[in-house]
């Protein structure tokens, strides 16, 4: 009796055990997927973050160390500027804004990369540098880089014209004849000396034949040195072989500006045919002018530029020219302000102070320099008539094989020959 009693209970017991366990399992399995919900809706609502993120800062990646990277076009010029004296000012942005800035190590290199904890601060980092580059470029700390000028140095007679003008100016023949006379001086005042030897005590005896009695005045003084008192050196010659006409000045500072200015004077060459009438434009290039302020205080001294004809179609043309190029480049945000107020004075540039290289004894250039003398003698000089053939974007300071300034993009002007 016993036994059966306890027989019953042990079956009661494994029975509850048994509900219990399927009850147990059915927990497992509902904990299993509950957890694989959880899984699935907090993907969900990452990616979707993730998402949003790249959308709201396309351009920034994450670190390989930590926080974001992107790399921001600057161009070359303006490097040195977000550098600062000695590496100040690319110190103050990194510690205000918590970033780490990367400079390229070539020069040839226009982008930089700016590293931060996060995307706030290294977009806050790139809209800054923005802001200093933006400051820079309006400032005249960044010179010009391009320019849209008119060949002139196509033409070899003017060349020539241009290379004796400053020969004659700079007296190279002059001086070359100065060294003769130098040396013919030397020649003709050498003195004759007998040196004899003493063989018992070795000394020289010195008879002298004849030494002449003669006064010699004071050397004149030399050209060259003449011209430097003047403010007249070679550096200061536009070369011949980049001779031009200036319509617009641009400062273009990374291979994103150049192309746009490329596209905007492909882009304007229709209306620049209509401009000139499908005609060719010849100019005249007579005399020389200093451009504001008086002779003995010159800054840049240049050929002015006649029309030839009686129409009035030259000046017409490049004023509409000027306009519309001018025009299209601040449009497209190439050209500043105050160079678009600035009117179209058509020239060609014989000399400028400010190309004046730096002597390591003086501490200033000259800024200005004497052409009195240079008026006098080519006041009224005709340097010739010669045809405009083509607009073309130039890069300063890079020079083609042929002398003249980078082409970074032309367009052709008429070129029918005059009857």
């Amino acid at each position: 009796m016993i036994f059966y009693q306890s027989n019953k209970t042990q079956n009661f017991i494994f029975f509850l055990a048994m509900v219990g366990l399927e009850k147990s399992f059915d927990f497992v399995l509902f904990l299993l997927f509950m957890s694989h919900v959880v899984c699935f809706v907090g993907l969900t609502v990452y990616l979707g973050l993730r998402v949003d993120v790249f959308n709201r800062n396309r351009g920034s990646e994450k670190s390989a160390m930590d926080g974001y990277k992107k790399q921001k076009m600057v161009g070359a010029s303006l490097i040195k500027f977000i550098r600062g004296k000695e590496g100040t000012t690319q110190m103050k942005l990194e510690e205000e804004m918590g970033v780490k800035i990367i400079l390229p190590s070539s020069r040839n290199k226009d982008h930089i990369s700016i590293e931060g904890g996060s995307v706030d601060c290294v977009t806050k980092a790139s809209k800054r540098i923005a802001t200093i580059i933006d400051e820079v470029v309006r400032s005249p700390s960044l010179d010009y880089s391009h320019f849209v000028s008119l060949p002139l140095a196509i033409h070899p007679e003017l060349v020539d014209k241009l290379v004796n003008f400053q020969n004659s100016i700079l007296g190279i023949h002059s001086i070359a004849s100065d060294k003769q006379d130098d040396q013919a001086n030397r020649a003709t005042t050498s003195v004759a000396v007998d040196l004899k030897a003493n063989s018992e005590t070795n000394q020289v005896n010195v008879g002298i034949k004849s030494i002449p009695i003669v006064s010699y005045p004071p050397k004149a003084k030399s050209k060259s040195s003449t011209l430097l008192d003047l403010g007249i050196e070679k550096s200061i010659f536009i070369k011949p072989s980049t001779f031009h006409l200036t319509v617009v000045m641009l400062k273009l500072w990374n291979k994103d500006r150049v192309n746009a200015a490329c596209d905007v004077l492909k882009s304007i060459f229709p209306s620049v045919m209509d401009a000139l009438d499908n005609k060719p434009v010849f100019i005249r290039l007579k005399g020389l002018d200093c451009m504001r302020g008086p002779l003995d205080k010159t800054r840049v001294l240049y050929a002015p530029v006649e029309e030839i004809g009686d129409e009035g179609r030259l000046l017409r043309a490049c004023r509409i020219l000027d306009f519309i190029i001018t025009d299209a480049f601040v449009k497209a945000g190439l050209v500043l302000e105050k160079d678009a107020k600035q009117s179209l004075k058509l020239h060609v540039t014989v000399m400028n102070a400010r190309h004046r290289k730096r002597r390591k004894n003086n501490k200033k250039k000259m800024e200005t320099f004497d052409a009195r003398e240079i008026h006098k003698q080519f006041g009224n000089e005709d340097w010739g008539e010669y045809l405009i053939q083509e607009a073309h974007l130039s890069q300063r300071f890079v020079f083609d094989q042929n002398g003249y300034y980078r082409c970074c993009g032309s367009i052709p002007f008429p070129g029918e020959q005059r009857a």
